[in-house]
């Protein structure tokens, strides 16, 4: 069996697949090490299984809401199927990790192995130690590369409350794997996992509240707060803001009922006075933390940061010369697309010495509630940081045809320029498809409010509100005419 490599990879997500894949196309040979589910966090547990269960629930939700908004249309929602929901989402899960993962190992012919890796050796000449076992004996096989990638992820995070692993708790993965529907959900935290969840599981049917310390969305712009807010309130999600959860408790089960059937008590400091709260379930989606615990990364000199993250480069090299990262490990972006672009990096600057830094500066970010938030560059709190002297405009979607035929116009578009220039800086959008409206103003970066205003935009389309955020900087949108 093989175990001297030109690269060696732990992990098999996204990151992992794109360095293995570019290395590969360089001639180089590749072995891939697992220890759990092939696939990685997006498929198994992230981004395809959450957003499939978002796009049922919403299905439900426009069924329910499809009287009030389209005159003419009845329609009605009967409860959830909950463990045939949940199948169905297994079973896109599977497919997809057999084709996209599975069957592309395959077909590029690197080597795979399955067990838990750990560094060796000496910083100087690292090695790493696979340990499988088979059910009977464990095995060891000491393996030795060129160049090593630690793309391991991140996994939830739970803050030490007291009382919180007594009572027992929710994660963004385990929630995807309820039998039922919880009646009453409490969410703990206000970042992009938790609106997602939240607004999921009310629209399958919970009562849900969301305990937040700041704002909900706190790093993008107060805008999308304030109607995040607004819609979440409208579906029936009651939001609490100021909280900071001190202890849990939970009660004891109903007479015949399994133990650890009774309701969750989250006590919470709430603005300075105590206050509690009752569901038959907690989800805490607080944030992730990288999986780097096991790897031994002292015995070869590799830096990490307080959060577990592994420090790097502009370029993904870690401080050992031979070792690089990529995707949640390094506690950069959260983003598929992110990792797979670190993948790619690294295999281009340790086998062809392109020496490439990874650049964040158009990066789209979105949010799969419905509206969504999309955006990219900088928020208008970041221009002024920047000491640049910014101009603003913000669009209600009732200025955007698209909306208004959609029967939906919550939301809104906002632009940042610069002041001086009108060179654009930043888009942010709370709409239907603002995803689309993100990918969008990557492209539109660094052209000025002018040359925006005057381009071509298609009617009825959701983009076109890019061209009129861009016209508002020198026009009132409100006596604008159809494509005018």
């Amino acid at each position: 069996m093989q175990t001297r490599y030109d690269l060696a990879i732990i992990g098999s997500g996204g990151s992992a697949f794109a360095a293995a894949i570019r290395a590969t196309t360089l001639g180089k040979s590749v072995v891939m090490i697992e220890r759990g589910t092939f696939g990685g966090t997006c498929v198994n547990t992230g981004c395809v299984p959450s957003k499939a269960l978002i796009a049922a629930a919403e299905a439900r939700h426009i069924a329910v809401d499809a009287t009030a908004r389209f005159p003419g249309i009845a329609t009605t929602a009967e409860a959830v199927d909950m463990p045939t929901l949940i199948d169905g989402k297994q079973d896109l899960v599977e497919n997809l990790r057999g084709e996209k993962y599975l069957d592309i190992a395959d077909s590029y012919g690197w080597h795979v192995r399955h067990g838990e890796a750990a560094f060796a050796g000496t910083p100087d000449a690292p090695v790493l130690e696979v340990r499988s076992a088979d059910g009977v004996a464990e095995t060891v096989e000491t393996i030795e590369a060129a160049h090593y990638l630690v793309a391991t992820g991140s996994r939830p995070w739970a803050p030490p409350i007291q009382g919180l692993e007594e009572a027992g708790y929710l994660t963004s993965t385990t929630a995807m794997e309820l039998s039922e529907v919880p009646e009453s959900l409490l969410v703990l935290g206000g970042g992009y996992v938790a609106l997602e969840q939240a607004q999921l599981f009310a629209r399958l049917g919970s009562k849900v509240t969301v305990l937040v310390r700041s704002r909900l969305a706190s790093k993008e712009e107060p805008e999308v707060s304030k109607t995040l807010a607004e819609v979440l309130a409208d579906e029936g999600i009651r939001v609490v803001r100021r909280t900071v959860p001190t202890s849990v408790t939970r009660d004891s089960a109903p007479d015949g009922a399994p133990d650890g059937d009774g309701q969750v008590v989250v006590t919470a400091d709430v603005s300075g006075g105590a206050q509690e709260f009752r569901a038959d379930q907690v989800l805490v989606a607080l944030g992730r933390r990288p999986v780097t615990d096991t790897l031994n990364l002292e015995a070869v000199e590799v830096k990490t940061g307080e959060l577990g993250q592994i420090v790097v480069t502009d370029q993904l090299r870690s401080s050992n010369p031979r070792i690089w990262a990529a995707g949640d490990v390094t506690a950069h972006p959260e983003f598929v697309y992110v990792a797979a672009r670190h993948g790619t990096l690294v295999a281009e600057n340790a086998f062809t010495d392109a020496e490439r830094p990874v650049d964040y500066t158009r990066l789209p970010r979105v949010t799969f509630t419905s509206p969504a938030i999309g955006a990219v560059g900088m928020t208008e709190a970041q221009v002024l940081a920047a000491g640049i002297r910014c101009e603003c405009r913000v669009l209600p979607l009732e200025h955007v045809p698209r909306a208004l035929v959609n029967r939906d116009t919550r939301g809104f578009i906002k632009m940042v320029a610069n002041a001086e220039t009108g060179e654009i800086l930043g888009l942010t959008a709370v709409a239907k498809d603002a995803g689309e409206l993100a990918a969008a103003g990557v492209h539109i970066l660094g052209k000025t409010t002018t040359e925006v205003a005057e381009a071509w935009a298609p009617y009825l389309t959701m983009t076109e509100g890019i061209r009129i955020a861009a016209k508002a900087f020198t026009t009132d949108v409100s006596k604008l005419s159809c494509c005018a």
